[in-house]
């Protein structure tokens, strides 16, 4: 076998390959005698026409065959001959293929040459200050406020802002489709109303009907709705307003587990610093990521990049579908959104690959017992036994990925131990 190796450039790779006639003929001789003990040909008992007649007859099938079983085999000799490791599945084209004729074919594919990241000791991050002022702690409390508060029926006067209406709701879309609900509940303010909706409420009082149009902007996110004029028939069947209870000690108590107002005060405050600590680690670690990805002294594989874009794609339909919104329904440029991620895919891809160089040369690795306990959290977290999650990730072959990802986590602590970081921790 003929191979000829050429650069494209540091990760790109090129290689043509030459499969010798004699073995592309008898490989063309052995799927044929298959075929002609399975084919059903006029004239010819099962398994006794000739190998003339069964190559001609099933010509093309046998040449993809001879192509498909050749060529991956030719492939790994290659790769294994030249020493190189492709990251993903090598991309093959010009194939030429006939009896008595050597099978020749292009493959790209890309690698990720040995590199030196450099000296992580001159790493420098920045932990933000944690910082919590009595702002953030009032914020805090008014927002458990409006979780707590109830709601109490209105009388004597109009919808205002704030209220909630109970109402029967008829809908008509562009098409002249009509939707009918009862005992509807809409919040004015809320940020799921249409636009104008809440206005059109104002004033209304109980056994009140209105009818009007709304119209949805250019830009409106739900695509189907952008642009179009959209009518509403309200009856307002009734009326409540919010009522929020007093920061005492007697809301403290309400919540269960505190005696005095200043109680819950030092909790939220606790809450918040945690929460602050917790962001201020991941400013810390997004910028070491960066700084990971500028030591990349190659470009970034395009393959890796797309595999990284689709998986981010991936990620965010599924939190769609978690919020039981259709993917496919909602509006969105996926081609466009695609692109957007690029960048930040670029980047995080180079700093991974930084990372695996850094586990190389620093021999990190992952030991049995270590797997077995990040399975164990991930059992507990969903509400599953860690044999249950074991044997659906042996199946799906996910238990790499689990060894990858806790390979990756010790590297980004070695490195985060090895820079040096300025500021309050």
């Amino acid at each position: 076998m003929k191979t000829e190796f050429a650069d494209v450039n540091e990760t790109r790779k090129n290689v043509r390959v030459e499969i010798p006639s004699d073995v592309v003929d008898a490989e063309i001789d052995r799927i044929a005698r298959d075929y002609s003990k399975k084919a059903r040909i006029p004239g010819f008992r099962p398994g006794k026409a000739p190998a003339r007649v069964i190559k001609q007859r099933f010509k093309d099938q046998i040449l993809h065959d001879v192509a498909h079983d050749l060529i991956p085999r030719a492939m790994d000799d290659a790769l294994r001959e030249r020493g190189v490791e492709p990251v993903d599945t090598p991309d093959v084209r010009d194939v030429n293929i006939e009896e008595g004729q050597p099978l020749t074919f292009t493959a790209s594919f890309d690698t990720v040459p040995s590199f030196d990241p450099g000296d992580l000791a001159t790493i420098s991050l920045r932990r933000p200050a944690v910082a919590i002022d009595e702002e953030a702690v009032n914020g805090a409390l008014q927002r458990l406020r409006d979780r707590a508060a109830r709601h109490e029926p209105v009388e004597g006067r109009g919808v205002d802002h704030g209220d909630t209406v109970t109402m029967d709701l008829d809908r008509t879309d562009p098409n002249g489709a009509t939707d009918r609900h009862k005992d509807v509940s809409v919040e004015l303010g809320a940020k799921a109303n249409p636009p104008g909706f809440d206005e059109q409420l104002l004033g209304l009082e109980v056994g009140a009907t209105k009818s009007f149009a709304i119209h949805y902007p250019q830009d409106y996110p739900i695509g189907e709705l952008a642009n179009t004029d959209v009518s509403y028939r309200v009856t307002v069947k009734g009326l409540k307003r919010r009522v929020l209870p007093e920061l005492d000690d007697e809301f403290a108590k309400d919540l269960g587990e505190f005696e005095t107002l200043d109680t819950l005060k030092t909790r939220v405050r606790e809450d918040l610093e945690h929460d602050a600590k917790h962001a201020a680690d991941r400013d810390v670690r997004g910028e070491l990521m960066k700084q990971l990805a500028s030591r990349l002294p190659f470009e970034v594989p395009a393959s890796l990049v797309e595999r990284e874009l689709d998986r981010r794609l991936e990620e965010f339909a599924r939190r769609l579908i978690d919020q039981n919104i259709d993917p496919r329904q909602a509006g969105i440029d996926w081609n466009a959104f695609r692109e957007s991620q690029r960048d930040v895919a670029r980047e995080a891809v180079a700093a991974a690959l930084v990372l695996d160089e850094v586990t190389r040369r620093e021999q990190l690795d992952v030991t049995d017992e270590e797997v077995e306990r990040e399975v164990g959290r991930y059992a507990e977290r969903t509400g599953r036994t860690p044999a249950a999650v074991r044997a659906a990730l042996e199946k799906e072959g996910g238990l790499s990925r689990v060894y990858a990802g806790l390979r990756r986590e010790k590297s980004i602590d070695f490195a985060m131990s090895r820079a040096t970081i300025a500021g309050n921790s």
